[in-house]
């Protein structure tokens, strides 16, 4: 595998973020802009969602609280394997309804990510509350 260049590392950054704003703007259909068809999302002691489609529904279904998501810390790594991002993410996560109360959030996010036709998406993302050992599923 090719070392990445400069404009892939900026686009691999680009992605990190792009999730956290279609989250945060409830653009469900927008996540093939992030996810491959085939991708898994795990929420470590929630859910582990397989397939795009079933990414979707999830969000759509259990998304709906107010979020802002803060993605922080990328690093892009990269072996003789595979290409990894890991990123940290804060929520500040209000009260639903508008009512008062809110709480603030945070993990880490595992991602193995490929270069598609369309650019760069992730494969497999875990999410952990707290960080895994090695920082990286599967090292």
């Amino acid at each position: 595998m090719k070392p990445l260049d400069l404009e892939d590392r900026l686009d691999l950054h680009e992605l990190a973020a792009r999730y956290g704003d279609i989250i945060d703007d409830r653009d469900w259909q927008a996540l093939d802009r992030v996810f491959t068809e085939d991708a898994v999302f795990e929420v470590i002691d929630l859910v582990c969602m397989e397939g795009l489609a079933e990414i979707k529904r999830y969000m759509h279904d259990e998304g709906r609280h107010p979020l802002a998501h803060l993605i922080t810390n990328i690093h892009v790594v990269q072996d003789a394997d595979d290409i990894r991002l890991r990123s940290r993410g804060v929520f500040p996560i209000s009260a639903p309804g508008g009512g008062p109360g809110h709480r603030v959030f945070h993990g880490s996010y595992y991602d193995r990510v490929v270069k598609t036709p369309a650019g760069w998406r992730i494969k497999e993302r875990i999410f952990s509350a707290a960080r895994l050992p090695g920082g990286s599923p599967g090292s």
